[in-house]
């Protein structure tokens, strides 16, 4: 039996080989087909690694308050009553106080920023410092290449200290170790403890949720930078007679009451992070969190709240959607690619009419003209699976490289798209291949 039905399989591989343009040209959707089942799911497999990665990044259950400075004065006003509230802005008191206030707070970690210019040996590099806490490095789980982090000691007396990013260690340091060496920042001298191993993920479309370029920055105590860089809350701005002096968080802020002034950002901190140790908790806290910095500020609103692993997950499903989409298109080319295998396999068996008769007359089976029939198409469809294979691949690869969209092609993009152009085969070449099994032998040879 088996012999039987490698005797038509055979056949059918001869017919294709007698008709290789056609052969081909019926192929040509399930090519397409799969390569774009392929191609489009490696971008989407690359699209959903890179927002994982983020999320990593960003740090798991991360709570980012920032303040919201006004530029005019007048648009922050709300009222009469509005305009003679005071708030502090954004402190190390408020740090501390969701510190020892919330539940279920993990780590938490305010930050400062200043961007200026790096000097060592003689180089100058405009760099970005950053404030830190200690925990700042578990929220963002950065690991470092040699050295230490800053530890408690350093972080409460602010101690001239820093851990530095691999780009900067490439820019000053390429021929010497930069542990124990001293870096100016401004100026302030810092000693470089620690450097960070470098990350390859561009994140920067991503600052506003709480993301920096790692690579580019240095880290030092937030302490530090309040004592000995600058510290917006004690800034006396100048103008007209009449200062309002205001105590809070050991710092003395002097605001001018001229009635020209406008808004300066006089927040002692950029912003603070907090993690949850539940991922549950995330809304109920922010609630929490938002109460509380309103009640601390004098009701105040001059701060914003957000979770930047909830807004990248919403870009996730965002994506995951596009990606559904994506896929859907790929499907309907190869939905095209096996209608053409039918249409033609119905057109062959129209002009093989004498040689099914023939074959008939001399003692084939029903079963052997739909094995023949059935094969070619099968044939047809696996061959064009294999080409569209290769050609998603290399489709996968060219995108990457012309524009660097990441790409990932996963063995089960490969299996289901050549799976589904093998049953494409036997599905759309059944019908003509039936036809084909059931003409009259003697009409079949009458056939002109």
């Amino acid at each position: 039996m088996l012999q039987r039905y490698m005797h038509d399989i055979i056949i059918a591989l001869e017919a294709i080989m007698s008709n290789k343009m056609k052969s081909m040209l019926t192929a040509l959707g399930i090519i397409f087909g799969v390569a774009a089942v392929i191609s489009m799911m490696a971008i989407g497999n690359g699209a959903q690694q890179e927002i994982l990665d983020q999320i990593k990044m960003v740090g798991v259950n991360n709570i980012v308050i920032v303040p919201v400075v006004n530029e005019n004065k007048e648009e922050a006003e709300e009222g009469e009553s509005q305009s003679k509230k005071f708030s502090p802005g954004l402190t190390l008191a408020d740090a501390k106080a969701i510190r020892a206030v919330v539940p279920g707070v993990e780590n938490i970690s305010p930050e400062v920023s200043y961007s200026s210019v790096l000097q060592y040996s003689g180089i100058r590099y405009p760099a970005k410092v950053q404030g830190v806490s200690i925990d700042y490095f578990k929220l963002y789980n950065l690991p470092l290449e040699s050295g230490v982090y800053f530890n408690e000691e350093q972080d409460k007396y602010g101690i001239p200290v820093c851990v530095i990013g691999s780009n900067v260690r490439t820019k000053f340091f390429t021929e010497t170790d930069p542990l124990g060496k001293f870096i100016k920042f401004g100026n302030i001298w810092l000693k470089v403890i620690g450097v960070l191993r470098k990350t390859e993920i561009t994140v920067s479309s991503f600052d506003n949720a709480g993301v920096n370029v790692y690579n580019d920055n240095i880290f030092v105590p937030v302490t530090t930078i309040l004592l000995r860089y600058n510290n917006r809350a004690t800034v006396n701005k100048p103008g007209s007679a009449g200062g309002v002096f205001a105590f809070y968080g050991g710092f003395i802020r002097v605001s001018s009451s001229g009635s020209g002034s406008t808004e300066t950002n006089y927040n002692q901190l950029d912003r603070i992070i907090v993690q949850m140790a539940e991922t549950e908790s995330l809304n109920p806290t922010t609630e929490l969190l938002s109460r509380m910095i309103l009640r601390r500020h004098q009701g105040v609103k001059d701060y914003e709240i957000t979770v930047p692993e909830m807004l990248l997950k919403q870009q996730q499903r965002t994506k995951d959607i596009f990606n559904i989409v994506l896929g859907a298109i790929a499907g309907i080319s190869l939905l095209v690619g096996g209608i053409g295998i039918m249409n033609i396999m119905f057109a062959s068996v129209m002009e093989r009419i004498k040689e099914i008769g023939t074959r008939l007359a001399i003692g084939a089976k029903k079963a052997d003209i739909v094995a023949q029939f059935l094969s070619e198409a099968i044939l047809i469809s696996v061959s064009g699976g294999l080409i569209g294979v290769i050609l998603g691949i290399v489709l996968s690869y060219l995108i990457t490289m012309m524009f660097e969209i990441k790409t990932i092609v996963s063995f089960l993009s490969v299996f289901l798209a050549f799976g589904i152009s093998a049953a494409v085969g036997v599905i759309f070449g059944y019908a003509p291949a039936k036809k084909a099994s059931e003409r009259d032998p003697i009409e079949s040879l009458r056939y002109e």
